[in-house]
């Protein structure tokens, strides 16, 4: 199982949906980053499930940081983040111990581990586990902000509902930084919760896109080929339980495009060379190029319903129809925004450590 990413800034989860705590371990961070445990409770916070519009599952989320940190800033050692779980109902998945729930790993898991994974809550597999990359996020995040890097997520879209596009990314990000919601509409924003609402009435769920940009990271990182900007930030965005899509700039809008439309063309700006527009979502050849760096992640809709959905019961070996208990959500777009940004940060740090060292994101 490899439960590890990162070449110099180096993550590792651990945990189970319904185990004692989740929780990471961050090493490969420079010594003398700030760490403001006020700031991984408000990122945590942005993660966690509120309203009718999401799981009645609520973690206070309380963590503890036992390592890698000394008054204040990293020591530069391995950083260790456990954060418990306390609300938990396994008795709610007894029924998926042989019958897997279709679009989650039960099946898959089961094969792979020989039946030996822990299946409470999704085990391993849960989006539980997501907490973790938000709890690291609460120090990437503001570490990044201090070197004038800034991360900002928005839902694009939702159930087919679209949210304005950016306009300004500093003043949009700005706008968004603290919503739970993550909209630059308000309007369609409630367009959104009353579609989550619907679905949840029908027993149903559904999904929804996600649109970054990361903005202040200077030309000149990533490499080519194999380790490009895109193809590390995607690998770590479908680490992410329901990601089934990852594009970049205008994504396949892009293929619809003449050449002459689809370039960015380099203007001379304060001395200084820049994209003028972000349709190749601020990477070229792997490479960034100076621009923002635009990102859209295709979230699909929760698999976990309350509709009956065929399945196959693992011990006699026939058809079976399962109806799920429990309590989930009937969206998780909107709990993923910051789980997105958490691992773009993260991803960004790595990027950054690379080409210019790992004291890059030390505290002047």
């Amino acid at each position: 199982m490899k439960n590890s990413i990162g070449s110099s800034v180096i993550l590792t989860l651990f945990g189970e949906s319904h185990g004692m705590s989740v929780g990471c371990v961050l090493d490969g961070l420079a010594p003398g980053i700030p760490v403001d445990e006020d700031e991984i409770r408000r990122v945590l916070a942005l993660r966690r499930p509120f309203g009718a519009i999401s799981t009645p599952r609520v973690e206070n989320d309380p963590f503890v940081i036992e390592s890698g940190v000394y008054r204040g800033k990293t020591t530069g050692t391995p950083l260790l983040i456990r954060i418990l779980n306390e609300n938990v109902r396994s008795g709610d998945y007894d029924g998926f111990l042989t019958k897997p729930r279709p679009g989650h790993a039960d099946y898959t898991a089961s094969v792979k581990y020989g039946g030996f994974q822990d299946p409470r809550g999704g085990g391993h597999f849960s989006g539980r586990v997501t907490a973790a990359l938000a709890a690291a996020g609460g120090i990437l995040l503001p570490a990044l902000r201090k070197k004038g890097i800034v991360i900002a997520t928005h839902i694009k879209e939702l159930a087919g509902i679209a949210d304005r596009p950016f306009r300004s990314f500093e003043a949009d990000g700005a706008l968004l930084a603290d919503k739970a919601f993550a909209v630059l509409d308000e309007g369609a924003g409630e367009r959104m919760r009353e579609a989550i609402l619907a679905a949840k009435k029908d027993g149903d769920s559904v999904g929804g896109v996600l649109e970054s940009v990361i903005t202040g990271v200077p030309a000149g990182v990533g490499e080519p080929w194999f380790d490009t900007v895109e193809g590390e930030m995607a690998k770590a965005l479908f680490s992410i339980p329901a990601v089934k899509g990852v594009s970049f700039g205008a994504g396949f809008d892009l293929a619809r495009m003449r050449g002459s439309a689809a370039n960015d063309p380099f203007v001379a700006e304060n001395g200084a060379v820049r994209p003028a527009g972000d349709r190749q979502g601020g990477v070229n050849g792997g490479i960034t190029n100076g621009g923002a760096i635009l990102v859209q992640t295709a979230v699909k809709p929760t698999p976990t319903i309350g509709k009956e959905q065929r399945t196959v019961d693992l011990s006699t070996g026939e058809e079976s129809v399962l109806s799920a208990a429990g309590r989930h959500d009937p969206c998780i777009v909107h709990r993923a925004r910051i789980v997105t940004d958490s691992t773009l940060a993260l991803v960004t740090a790595d990027l950054l450590a690379r080409r210019f060292g790992t004291d890059f994101l030390r505290s002047e």
